[in-house]
Formats: structure tokens, C-alpha cells, sequence
């Protein structure tokens, strides 16, 4: 099982009147990783209008604070691949001393926009996303 990783550096501007980072960035957190598993892939574009997917569902546990200046440690990994839809994880940690921040989860499907309906994830890219996929997900995101 491979573990897909991206660094990011917490901005001035990401952070709120409490000193730590606002709670909406940490979706920003998990959109950039995804953009950058799926270039990793092979299914990245630089052009928005050849993307394939849609994000069904969303969510993030709070574990610990980040702040301004902090490197984060974003890993992530396939916990399910079905027909049309795939669920990625995320470990967000701090990057120097691997303190958990939060727990992502983002439920994506494949999706035409030019016909509006989900289709089944090509076999090339389910392949290519098994090699991302941990079977036990409470353990591997508890370490």
C-alpha cells in the first residue's frame, strides 16, 4: 500500500481571530491533496473542463490546532473503490513532530458533465487507485 503525500505550509491568511487555523481551510487542505493524487494518477488537468469527478460528501474531525507558519503533512489514501465512487482518507499531521490535526474524509464520484449522470470509474483508474487502498481504515488512521 502506497501513501499519497502532500505538504502544506499554513498561510497568515488561512488562520482566524483565534490564532489557529479556521476549520474551513482544512477542506482547501484536502482539495489540494486530492488535485495533486489525481496528477500523480495520470488524471490531472491543468484544464477544469476534462475533470471527471465531483465530490458527493465531505467531512473533517478536528483533532488538534494548526497555526500560521506551521508544515502540514496531508496523507492520503483509498479506503473504498465501487462502481461509480471511490472514498479517499486523510491524515493531517504536523510534519515535524507528526502530531495528528485532523481526520479528512471525501467521498468523490466519477461523474460525465456533459450527460449529468455518474458512470462506472474506468478500469485503468480504479487499478491505479488500489494501489492507494488500506483495508483497515481504524487502524491506519490511528497510527
Amino acid at each position: 500500500m502506497a501513501t499519497h503525500i502532500t505538504h502544506i505550509t499554513v498561510r497568515f491568511g488561512e488562520t482566524d481571530a483565534l490564532g489557529h487555523v479556521n476549520n474551513t481551510n482544512y477542506f482547501v487542505y484536502l482539495e489540494e491533496a486530492r488535485i495533486r493524487l489525481f496528477e500523480q494518477l495520470g488524471f490531472g488537468s491543468a484544464d477544469p473542463h476534462e475533470w471527471k469527478f465531483i465530490v458527493a460528501s465531505a467531512k473533517c474531525d478536528f483533532i488538534n490546532q494548526a497555526y500560521f507558519g506551521q508544515t502540514l503533512k496531508v496523507e492520503t489514501n483509498v479506503s473504498k473503490i465501487g462502481n461509480k465512487s471511490f472514498t479517499l482518507v486523510h491524515r493531517i499531521v504536523d510534519a515535524n513532530n507528526q502530531t495528528l490535526i485532523a481526520l479528512g474524509e471525501v467521498v468523490g464520484v466519477y461523474f460525465n458533465f456533459a450527460t449529468q449522470k455518474s458512470e462506472p470509474i474506468p478500469e485503468d483508474l480504479r487499478s491505479r487507485l488500489e494501489k492507494y487502498s488500506v483495508s483497515d481504515i481504524e487502524n491506519h488512521l490511528k497510527s
